[in-house]
């Protein structure tokens, strides 16, 4: 298998990582893996963009999410696509997603939502922009920039509206405005807040709520602070079913990646996993069962299996297997027999001409991602953020 010979020639972008003391377990790529891949397309990526970005004024900036390695898909990929696109922020959950995106060399402002107290100085260092939920975390923040000799530091406040999870509520808001104004430490960046239930129409009125209470806390700290932060509480399906909230600012999620909150919306989906059949094999009655926990049945007639090399560990949910769900083999669509393995799955190709090096697609244009997420009880996102590093992320046209 290409990479066993350490003679080998890699592509400039394919090359292994350099090994130093450190290089952490969860950066490292396998270039020389071509059984799977998850392809990205770079024309559903840009055309999805520019589909959210036609909703929205042309002064409202556009902040791209690229926390959970881009929901799956590949934050470095991305991120330099959309930094070529002309995306104005990035956000991402912690501290060191932002890291490896500076390393890779994206340079554009990038919020951290979840920055914690323990990684001020690294985040510091990388010119990152915490989000601040709570008068300790803005604490911490203000001594680790005080022992520096930093002022104006760049925060994002966050606001809770309604999501009760994290951010500051009503009644801390005079406190917190105290506290800003004894502090040159700090500049409020943005002031923000998290929407709960924008997608469901039969929410607007919470939705609505939400944003009224936003625009009363958000505009108490405005007054108080003396400048204008950004303001921006709109996500993916707020962008598309509440416009008219854009404020300063927009983040943009599920979405760009395919998935919209409007049903006759015609975005298009990034991400398609696909892989290689590894093995087709024709087992008849007296060759007993197929995987696992012996669960797949060989049908009197027989049943011809097609092996691929993808299973719970690359994403593919358990609950897929027994025949629950189906991939596409060769413009057909083949279900799973027998249990998921970690590594691999079996499905039934009886009756087709299948081979060895044929390619399957789990998910993409077909199988939609909806469809597994529907089967499996769960969202999208799900699905996407579980499909591991090893999985080689390839950019498409």
């Amino acid at each position: 298998m290409k990479g066993d010979n350490p003679k080998t020639k890699y592509p400039l972008d394919q090359r292994p990582p350099k090994k130093t003391s450190h290089t952490r377990m969860d950066t490292i790529t396998y270039p020389y893996d071509d059984f799977s891949r998850l392809e990205l397309s770079s024309s559903a990526f840009i055309g999805n963009y520019r589909y959210f970005r036609s909703l929205l004024d042309m002064r409202t900036k556009m902040l791209v999410l690229l926390k959970a390695n881009a929901y799956g898909h590949g934050s470095v990929q991305l991120g330099s696509m959309l930094q070529q696109a002309g995306a104005n922020y990035f956000a991402v959950a912690y501290p060191v997603e932002g890291i490896e995106l500076r390393q890779s060399g994206i340079s554009l402002p990038i919020l951290v939502l979840t920055a914690g107290t323990d990684h001020f100085p690294e985040i510091i260092q990388y010119g990152l922009e915490p989000g601040i939920p709570n008068l300790y975390s803005l604490g911490v923040l203000c001594e680790v920039l005080r022992s520096k000799g930093i002022t104006s530091f760049p925060v994002h406040i966050k606001i809770d509206s309604g999501m009760h999870r994290l951010g500051f509520m009503k009644g801390e808001i005079p406190d917190l405005c105290e506290f800003l104004l004894s502090h040159p430490e700090v500049r409020v960046q943005s002031i923000y807040s998290h929407l709960a239930a924008a997608e469901d129409p039969t929410q607007d009125d919470f939705t609505l709520s939400q944003i009224s209470l936003f625009q009363e806390m958000a505009g108490a700290i405005t007054q108080s602070i003396g400048y204008k932060p950004m303001y921006h509480i709109l996500n993916s399906a707020g962008i598309e079913r509440f416009s008219r909230f854009q404020f300063d600012m927009v983040r943009l999620g599920i979405g760009i990646y395919g998935i919209s909150a409007l049903g006759d919306v015609k975005l298009r989906p990034v991400a398609s996993l696909k892989c290689k059949v590894l093995q087709i094999k024709s087992l008849h009655p007296e060759d007993g069962t197929i995987g696992y926990g012996r669960w797949g049945k060989i049908a009197p007639c027989g049943t011809q299996i097609a092996t691929i090399p993808v299973g719970y560990a690359d994403g593919i949910d358990r609950h897929l297997g027994r025949g629950r769900a189906s991939f596409n083999l060769n413009g057909h669509r083949v279900k799973t027999i027998g249990n998921i393995c970690m590594d691999m799955c079996m499905l039934d190709a009886t009756g087709l001409d299948a081979k060895p090096g044929d390619t399957v697609t789990v998910f993409g244009q077909d199988p939609p991602i909806t469809e597994l997420s529907t089967i499996l009880d769960t969202i999208p996102y799900e699905i996407l953020s579980s499909v591991p590093r090893r999985i080689r992320r390839v950019v498409t046209p």
